[in-house]
């Protein structure tokens, strides 16, 4: 077949000639000086000249010094980076600029700057002879720090930016499990960042081991000292030009298999992880829920209620204000638009913002005072933050063993959590291994197995599929009924507030707007938001005689109204809109003509989306035979109509 284009199928836009000419220059340029080297090598004598004595004692101190260069970037290095990814602080620009100024001042220039800090005549030189009887210039030590001073930024950075792309969830879901900040630094954030920390390491020893300028101005060249293998080819330059093309080349082909080691992951990005399995309901049978067996740990804070039951009170200022109270056992569903301050809430209680502070009771133990890792109440985020490098039951164990408990305890607890929740055959697969809805199992199991005094859950059922959602929420009303603490739910779904909860709190610009039981706020929803939420239109206005003056424009008549002049709400459910093709007769008090501008599938029903100059826009539910009928498209002409008696007026 003849091909309609002058390009071979499959290939990207063509590259532009005034690019694509100087970037090949570049290319050549870097290239030149390595193919410079390889052409002028002695092949013939480079056995030799590696393996000259001078040489071999030069690798080896290189080797030394390097080796030792690392372990002191690592020690201090480590702490810098993270003290500059998550610690705001003043200043910190300027020791950012500190961490990558020896990486563009000229390492001689570096050198004389050691040489006046800590030379016999600087300003710590004196003190560190006298006290330590330590001598740094013209000894090894001194080729060590100034290795150590170059080399160090380059971990650092790396460090710091694979610090920065982790999301902080996972380090504050460990803390809610109980875990403390050193514990969580060595066990969640390292191994998190170890690409990133292994990328710096590399770079470092190999920055450490080509050093040259710092080290002779500060260290000096004195072989079996301070020379290490830069110095001698700088001395060979001199004496033996072939032996240091040759030197040279050891030390090129040791930079260029560290950059290949690292496939171009300067900054530690992970590689591509293998995604999930996809959602699939899972039919094992679900018991119900039961309290861990086994004591439980010694937290030094005052002890357990001695029934296992604690009740909550909370008292939150700040950007949410409220006070809330809840006995042993309850479920509150938490409600409300973006931004009005459900997960300010959460991490309030939690004690991990500064937005809002929680004077916070559970049980009899007030643990306002106490630290995250210390209060007993733990977080499941929307995606469940399940450590990546840890298996399901390491995960469900984690909480436990950060209180302390053995091991072979902990896993077995861990495994019995597992089992309940309907994922113990999936104990030994990470996260990347599981279904949606099964890592959502395994953080509420790794949740409730670390006995907490209040579950907080964020969204903890968005990212299911519907089919595993609803069984999801099965699993989690069962096990929530034997939850001796409190539960607190953030949810956008009616369904999970209306079968989960057994109140539901409307937060609306960080202030509580309504606290009742699920069936008063479905009845009478004093948010125009919640009623949305709940499937309901609902209008905003001023009370009048005859019903309410819309705050949109317009007017609504009702069979029922507060006083004239009382902020009111107007509930009107989408199945008591009628829908016409012509202007209606009879009952309906409320018409207004308008247009036809979305239609949805909702269950077995329509849901058909009309906005009109005369009312706002207005939801009505109708069968696909009655759409069919009415001819309905987007942009068809209709009316709408409203019987009095079917809107519900709220007083605000």
């Amino acid at each position: 077949m003849k091909r309609l284009h002058g390009r071979p199928p499959g290939r990207g836009p063509r590259t532009p000639l005034l690019l694509a000419v100087p970037a090949l220059l570049a290319i050549a340029f870097l290239l030149l000086p390595l193919v410079g080297v390889l052409a002028r090598t002695e092949w013939d004598a480079l056995g030799a000249h590696l393996t000259s004595p001078a040489t071999v004692e030069a690798l080896t101190l290189s080797v030394v010094v390097s080796v030792w260069a690392l372990g002191l970037s690592l020690l201090l290095g480590v702490p810098l980076a993270w003290l500059l990814a998550r610690v705001p602080f003043r200043g910190k620009a300027i020791v950012r600029s500190l961490v990558l100024l020896p990486m563009v001042l000229p390492p001689t220039v570096g050198g004389v700057a050691l040489l006046l800090a800590f030379g016999r005549r600087g300003l710590l030189g004196p003190w560190l002879e006298s006290t330590f009887g330590v001598t740094l210039p013209f000894h090894t030590s001194g080729a060590v720090v100034a290795a150590t001073f170059v080399a160090m930024p380059f971990l650092v950075i790396s460090l710091e930016g694979a610090l920065g792309g982790l999301r902080p969830r996972y380090e504050e879901t460990a803390a809610s499990l109980g875990a403390s900040p050193v514990r969580v630094f060595f066990t969640v954030t390292l191994p998190m960042v170890a690409p990133g920390l292994l990328a710096g390491a590399a770079l470092t020893w190999a920055r450490a081991l080509g050093e040259f300028g710092a080290t002779i101005t500060f260290a000096g060249n004195l072989p079996g000292t301070t020379q290490t293998l830069p110095l001698r080819v700088y001395l060979l330059l001199q004496e033996e030009p072939e032996a240091a093309t040759s030197v040279s080349l050891l030390l090129l082909a040791i930079a260029m298999a560290v950059l290949l080691a690292l496939r171009g992951n300067w900054t530690g990005t992970p590689s591509a992880r293998r995604p999930r399995t996809p959602d699939v309901p899972v039919e094992e049978p679900v018991g119900p829920a039961a309290p861990p067996a086994g004591p439980a740990p010694d937290t030094g804070d005052g002890g357990a209620a001695a029934d296992g039951r604690w009740a909550l009170h909370a008292e939150v200022d700040g950007f949410t204000e409220l006070v809330l109270d809840a006995g042993p056992g309850t479920t509150i569903a938490v409600v409300g638009p973006n931004g009005a301050g459900k997960t300010t809430l959460l991490r309030a209680l939690l004690g991990l913002t500064t937005r809002a502070h929680a004077v916070l009771r559970l049980g009899d133990t007030d643990v306002t005072e106490l630290p995250p890792h210390r209060r007993q109440v733990a977080w499941v985020p929307q995606d469940g933050a399940l450590f990546p490098r840890l298996s399901a039951l390491a995960n469900t164990a984690y909480g436990l063993r950060a209180r302390g408990v053995p091991r072979a305890e902990a896993r077995r607890e861990a495994q019995r959590w597992l089992d309940r929740l309907g994922v113990g055959h999936l104990a030994r697969r990470r996260p990347a291994e599981l279904s949606g809805g099964q890592a959502q199992r395994v953080a509420l199991a790794r949740a409730l197995a670390a006995r907490p005094r209040l579950l907080l859950l964020d969204e903890p059922l968005a990212a299911l599929d519907q089919t595993t959602r609803a069984h999801v929420r099965h699993t989690l009303r069962s096990h929530l009924a034997g939850f001796g603490g409190v539960c607190l739910i953030v949810t956008h779904d009616p369904v999970e507030a209306v079968s989960l909860a057994d109140r539901v709190l409307v937060l609306q610009d960080g202030r509580p707007l309504q606290d009742a039981s699920p069936a008063e706020v479905s009845r009478h929803p004093r948010s125009p938001w919640v009623a949305r939420m709940l499937g309901r239109n609902a209008w905003a206005g001023t009370a009048t005689a005859d019903g309410l003056d819309l705050d949109g424009g317009g007017a609504l008549i009702t069979a029922e109204q507060p006083p004239p002049g009382t902020p009111a709400l107007a509930i009107i459910a989408p199945e008591a809109v009628a829908v016409h093709r012509e202007r209606p007769g009879g009952s309906p008090r409320n018409v207004w003509p308008g247009t036809v501008r979305e239609i949805t599938a909702s269950g077995s029903r329509l849901r058909v989306l009309v906005t009109s100059d005369r009312a706002p826009s207005l939801v009505a539910e109708i069968t696909p035979q009655a759409a069919a009928e009415l001819g309905l498209a987007d942009g068809v002409p209709v009316w709408t109509g409203v019987k009095a008696t079917e809107v519900t007026v709220v007083p605000l």
